[in-house]
């Protein structure tokens, strides 16, 4: 590290300021997640609104809701957020192997997430029954918490798209159709990875570990998967390698601080659906 940085005269956002002194970058991504948070707000309220008169027939959360695998669920995206800021961290002292691996972990921890999410959706329908159409709370619940695991995906993916953009070359003679296709490749890889994880991996073992399938089943039911999986890791592990001269750096702080802004309010958003929509029940 250098002296000037040791001493904090170097300005991580390298971003025009607006008259607040905010940077431009950072400003347009809370105005986004103010208006965000109205949405998240007229659904919320909707739900609450709803839940204190129920109609008759509708289904009772308390049977319906797995508490256990939720509160595991909001923890993983919890520690997702520490991951996160150590990721904005990294950046900002310049140190881009150790982003790219913060980057990495809090897009697992998001497909964890997700994964338990998708379990948790097909076990509500199959199994107890309620969907978004025959309950007043399934309507509710599945648009509420289907919307924030919309924006979960949507961070993910912009995570993802984060971590590709650390390997531009630097090169004069980079930018030609073969660093084009190389980095389309690297995108497909690990959207590829990221959805076999929570579409497939994720889901299908925490039916091993809660005894609805033998780890023998699983694996004959998704070879296929697994080995896609495999193959998109070691795609991603291939492409990833010889890159020591890149275009990114300490001057990208602010574009990996304000994809860390959205993910955090993802976070905190589902803070509180975990206490309005389950724990609520459990009092």
């Amino acid at each position: 590290m250098s002296s000037h940085a040791a001493a904090g005269a170097i300005d991580h956002h390298h971003d025009p300021s607006t008259s607040t002194g905010i940077p431009n970058k950072k400003l347009l991504w809370w105005a986004f997640l103010a208006s965000d948070c109205m949405f998240f707000g007229a659904l919320i309220s909707t739900h609450l609104v709803y839940r204190i008169n129920p109609p008759p027939g509708n289904h009772v959360p308390t049977q319906v809701f797995d508490i256990e695998l939720t509160s595991f669920s909001t923890f993983i995206l919890l520690m997702s957020s520490l991951m996160m800021a150590l990721a904005v961290n990294a950046i900002q002292r310049g140190q881009v192997r150790s982003m790219r691996n913060s980057l990495l972990t809090t897009i697992l921890f998001g497909c964890i997430f997700l994964g338990c999410q998708v379990f948790e959706f097909a076990h509500f329908v199959h199994e107890k029954k309620m969907t978004l159409s025959n309950s007043l709370f399934g309507s509710t619940f599945y648009t509420l918490t289907g919307t924030h695991g919309t924006h979960v995906a949507i961070g993910v993916l912009l995570l993802g798209l984060m971590y590709v953009r650390s390997f531009k070359s630097s090169s004069p003679h980079s930018g030609g159709a073969g660093e084009l296709l190389k980095t389309v490749v690297h995108v497909l890889a690990i959207c590829a990875a990221m959805a076999l994880t929570f579409i497939v991996l994720v889901p299908g073992a925490i039916g091993v570990a809660k005894g609805e399938q033998g780890l023998g089943e699983f694996l004959g039911h998704n070879l296929l998967p697994l080995l896609g999986l495999i193959g998109a890791g070691g795609l991603m592990l291939w492409l990833a390698r010889g890159h020591d001269g890149i275009d990114f750096g300490e001057r990208n702080a602010i574009d990996v601080e304000a994809v860390g802004l959205y993910w955090h309010f993802v976070d905190i958003v589902w803070i509180v659906i975990f206490t309005a929509v389950y724990l609520l029940e459990y009092l």
